[in-house]
Order: structure tokens, then C-alpha cells, then sequence
């Protein structure tokens, strides 16, 4: 399906509260696209274009990438992208002064934001949600300690597989720095973009499809 009207909408809420899943979702019902800052980086490293060069020789060097050469990587994109398409910002802006410069990016390109919506999460369920998981070291399959264990003890239900494994970084302190982190980075830009009336927030600790229908809602037909 086409994108509606190109709208531009930017995405918030810490690891672990769904936007790779709403994303998707999007992707797939409105033909949107999602642009992330940190895929367009490795991508434009890859490539070898003169922004993703100027990149490679600072993060060669230890240094942080400036707002210039990130907002380069975003005017590629949206250059790339039909002005009928709609696109979704993951992880970008963080700043005040990188939300300032998407809006005259936007401008340029003959767009305009839709929607910034922010993905609420209680911290306690999401750390029961992210701490609790672990998946089969042979298939993948996902479980968890107290909502989705497998049916025979330490067995898998998709492949018999006995082993499984965690993420080294599904732990309750993770979880919580991963927290402060998004707090302390959105907080700053949330301002910007509630005087002007576009901010949404849904909760994210919902149903994936109560939260994709709740965020539909949200947008421009």
C-alpha cells in the first residue's frame, strides 16, 4: 500500500517497548519507510558514499559523529525517498538542535511531521518482560521464565532442541540504565514537539495489536 500523503512521523520509547515491531508493522500496512540514523551510518559506510567516507575516517578516529554528517546521512535519504512515501525516524532526533534541523530537513524536502509518538512503558513490567526472556540455541524460539516456558521442561516445542540461551544484556541492571538513557535523551526534544501539538502518547506495555491499532488511529488517513 502506498504511503499516505508522504507524512513524516517519529517514533520514541526505550528498549524493549515495541517500535522495531510498530515499525514494521507500519512498513508493511502503509508502505512507509523507516529511516534509523544507525542503519543509514553503517549502510553509507559501506557504500563509500562522501558522507559515509567522512563518517568512517571520525569513528576511525574514536570520535562522536556530528549532527552535520548525521543530517547529510537523513538529506540522502530523504532524496532517495518519493515525497509520497511516508517515513518513520528511529533513534533520531536526540538533541534539541537535531530536532530544530529535522524540521528544516523536512521542509526542504517538502514534508512536514505527522506525529511524534512516545511507546510508554512501566519500568517493573519491562524488566519482567526483557529479563524473563531466553530462546532455543538451535531454532530461535523465543520463551520466557513466567509467561511462555516450554511445554516439556527444557525441551523445545518448535524443534526438541535442549539447549537455550540469553542475551547477556537481558538483565534487571541493563534494563534500568537502558531506561536512564532514553529518559534523559528524549526528555530534552519532548518540549519541542509538545508545543506544537503533535505528541502522542500510547502505552506500549499493551497488546502488539491493540497498540498498531492505537497508533493507526493516530495518523492521517
Amino acid at each position: 500500500m502506498a504511503g499516505r500523503g508522504g507524512q513524516a512521523i517519529i517514533l520514541l520509547g526505550p528498549p524493549g517497548a515495541g517500535k522495531g515491531t510498530q515499525a514494521q508493522r507500519l512498513i508493511e500496512t502503509r508502505g512507509m519507510v523507516q529511516l534509523s540514523t544507525g542503519d543509514m551510518l553503517r549502510a553509507a559506510v559501506r557504500a563509500g558514499t562522501p558522507v559515509g567516507l567522512e563518517a568512517k575516517a571520525i569513528m576511525e578516529r574514536g570520535e562522536l559523529v556530528p549532527d552535520a554528517i548525521v543530517s547529510g546521512l537523513i538529506d540522502e535519504a530523504l532524496s532517495r525517498t518519493p515525497e509520497s512515501v511516508g517515513v518513520i525516524f528511529d533513534g533520531y532526533p536526540r538533541t534539541v538542535a537535531q530536532a530544530e534541523s529535522l524540521d528544516r530537513l523536512l521542509e526542504a524536502h517538502g514534508r512536514s511531521l505527522a506525529r511524534v509518538i512516545e511507546l510508554e512503558v512501566d519500568e517493573e513490567t519491562l524488566i519482567d518482560r526483557i529479563a524473563g526472556r531466553f530462546s532455543c540455541a538451535q531454532c530461535g524460539a523465543g520463551y520466557h521464565d513466567r509467561h511462555k516456558r516450554p511445554r516439556v521442561a527444557g525441551v523445545c516445542d518448535v524443534c526438541g532442541g535442549t539447549e537455550f540461551r540469553r542475551r547477556p544484556d537481558d538483565n534487571a541492571l541493563t534494563v534500568r540504565t537502558r531506561m536512564a538513557e532514553y529518559r534523559a535523551k528524549t526528555a530534552p526534544i519532548l518540549p519541542h514537539y509538545d508545543e506544537r501539538g503533535i505528541v502522542a502518547r500510547v502505552d506500549g506495555m499493551a497488546a502488539m495489536e491493540d497498540v498498531a491499532q492505537e497508533i493507526a488511529a493516530l495518523l492521517p488517513v
